[in-house]
């Protein structure tokens, strides 16, 4: 149930930002936090991340169900069968911000991005807490894979028959 937990929070924080933006900013509107480096502001996204494939709105929620319903699948699957614990955590990551993005998506037909950094010249495509909570999960995932990984590899593996008598 924890996971299930940290999914919901990761949700309501990004649906509570975003209630926030929408409600005390106008569009295209600035907020520096640190100096041009970091600034709040208010946008649309009518895409995916980066604004890739915009106006696809169907076909994201679609993908996001299903995506829902493996992550949901899978993180039963490995918290009943594996000693795994980082991720669940990780799966509870991207399927809250999937969740929140989805939710945008789904009412709206776009979603509210706010947190912009600047790094001299380039802007990073402006993003939300629901997709810094998905490429945090990804980032987790990939730390597990590795830590599974060296956890089987042949060296740690049991050598039962091969001691000398």
């Amino acid at each position: 149930m924890w996971y299930y937990i940290l999914a919901l929070i990761a949700f309501l924080v990004d649906q509570g930002t975003k209630f926030i933006i929408t409600k005390q900013m106008e569009i295209g509107q600035e907020i520096p936090v640190i100096g041009n480096f970091f600034v709040i502001t208010s946008i649309r996204n009518k895409g995916a991340a980066f604004g890739i494939l915009p106006n696809r709105r169907w076909f994201f929620v679609v993908i996001t169900i299903v995506v829902v319903i493996a992550i949901i699948w899978y993180m039963e699957k490995v918290r009943k069968t594996s000693s795994r614990k980082l991720l669940p955590i990780a799966l509870s990551l991207v399927m809250g911000g999937a969740l929140g993005n989805f939710l945008d998506r789904a009412l709206y037909g776009e979603v509210v991005d706010f947190l912009m950094l600047n790094f001299g010249s380039y802007t990073f495509p402006i993003f939300n807490i629901a997709d810094s909570c998905i490429c945090i999960g990804v980032a987790l995932i990939f730390v597990d894979s590795l830590i599974d990984l060296n956890n089987t590899t042949p060296e740690n593996e049991s050598k039962e028959g091969n001691e000398i008598v």
